[in-house]
């Protein structure tokens, strides 16, 4: 095959598959062509001086909501994705609950046409199961779909599944991972009338995590854990908050033999109850920010891989629909361009490895998800990369930020590393600061 484009990366900090070492990365075309200590470079070749940086397998977010269609004016895929490539998400699976829903093949097919013209990132979406469309599921090609969603609690529309039987005909009759969102509806309308009788509509948001409460996710979870092993079926559950729902996850065996697994969020990970005095409805997601305690949990699970996965949630809203009272203020927040970046605060902090970040943001979807050729530093896969510089400190300030929301729950905080360039398929996508308007993300494709 004729070669268009050659780029060397040299003389970076690899991080790949549990280690990390000084070395070059030679890109030809979309693929890495070769991976050593030390590749010669020749006159026509762009070089990437990657001294000081360390560089990483593109990060996978599993789980954004970029609002397209029917939701614009919160964002698009094109707003989204240009935040995410900045922080260095370099592929993204985005959920059904738009307007109108993704619950047909024909509305699937319109958001990937969308996408295919407008995405700055790798792309693919999630189809949302309701409680009268197996029919379409079983339609769906298991190779070029992420997966089916599944919202157990909090949705919108149609695409709560409470009908038990439905729900196990669904776990019963598809392959593909079935993803969940997991909160008990009933625990939650009963925990939101007792606040009302109390506060009326003035709810403070602190009892945010007394109405979306422990009980009720680990209810709605539990439920689905137990589901899934009567039928066989493949579930993820998404943003897990509560220490009482590790239990439920397991450590002693490979991610690629597990049939349950799960997913953390970066924003359960960084922010508890205590923040909400200071943040208030900036940190209103659902399921909600819970306990120091809980988040520790979380902490302990990620660390001994009774959690698999870390994602975002990305969820933006304007802050005018942010603003309101309790009861209506939407949940949700936007996370892409800077959930990495809170990540490698945390290495800082002691808290994590960074093997193990990429571990849990690059490796593991990949795995998860059978995403083909992504997910890992290997000669033969495609060049989504990421290069970092740990020591390039910055403050999160309103002017910088590429959500179309304009504003991020980590306004003011600083942040001591930054991403320096981003490469998507072997193009240079992001450098200093500055995306470029070529497009270079491709539809994903699934190795089942």
């Amino acid at each position: 095959m004729e070669i268009r484009s050659r780029i060397l990366i040299k003389n970076g900090q690899i991080v790949n598959e549990g280690r990390t070492f000084e070395g070059d990365i030679l890109i030809e075309n979309d693929r890495i062509s070769q991976i050593a200590t030390h590749i010669d470079a020749d006159n026509n070749i762009e070089i990437i001086d990657a001294t000081g940086l360390l560089v990483l397998p593109g990060i996978i977010d599993d789980q954004v909501h970029f609002r397209e269609p029917g939701l614009t004016h919160k964002a698009t895929i094109a707003t989204e994705s240009k935040a995410a490539v900045a922080g260095g998400i370099t592929s993204f699976v985005e959920m059904p609950n738009t307007i109108p829903q993704t619950t047909t093949i024909e509305k699937l097919e319109q958001k990937f046409d969308t996408a295919a013209a407008t995405s700055f990132a790798n792309y693919s979406f999630m189809f949302g199961g309701t409680n009268d469309n197996l029919e379409e599921v079983m339609k769906l090609d298991p190779k070029q779909v992420a997966g089916l969603k599944l919202f157990l609690g909090s949705s919108t529309g149609n695409m709560l599944v409470d009908d038990l039987e439905i729900l196990e005909k669904i776990f019963s009759n598809t392959n593909l991972v079935i993803s969940a969102h997991c909160e008990d509806e009933t625990t939650i309308k009963n925990n939101m009338n007792a606040h009302l009788k109390d506060y009326g509509e003035d709810i403070p948001m602190k009892c945010h995590p007394e109405i979306r409460s422990a009980e009720a996710c680990y209810l709605s979870s539990s439920r689905a854990v137990a589901l899934a092993k009567k039928t066989g079926a493949r579930l993820h559950v998404f943003h897990l908050s509560t220490a009482k729902e590790m239990d439920l996850f397991r450590n002693d065996i490979p991610l690629k033999e597990k049939k349950i697994t799960a997913e953390v969020c970066v924003h359960h990970l960084w922010f508890s109850d205590q923040d909400y005095e200071e943040k208030g409805s900036l940190i209103k997601w659902n399921p909600a920010v819970k306990s120091a305690l809980d988040r520790d949990a979380l902490w302990a699970a990620l660390l001994d891989d009774r959690i698999d996965l870390i994602a975002t949630d990305h969820a933006p809203h304007t802050l005018e629909e942010k603003n309101q009272p309790y009861t209506k203020a939407p949940s949700g927040g936007p996370m892409v361009q800077h959930a990495l970046l809170l990540m490698l605060e945390c290495v800082r902090m002691g808290k994590i490895d960074l093997p193990k970040v990429v571990q849990k943001m690059c490796h593991n979807p990949a795995i998860l998800f059978d995403i083909q050729y992504r997910g890992f530093l290997r000669e033969g896969y495609f060049a989504d990369i990421v290069l970092i510089n740990p020591n390039d400190p910055f403050q999160v300030q309103k002017e910088h930020l590429l959500y179309k929301c304009a504003w991020s729950p980590v306004e003011g905080l600083k942040l001591n590393a930054q991403v320096k360039y981003t490469l998507i398929n072997g193009q240079l996508v992001y450098s200093d600061g500055i995306v470029s308007e070529n497009r270079a993300g491709k539809r994903l494709t699934f190795n089942r």
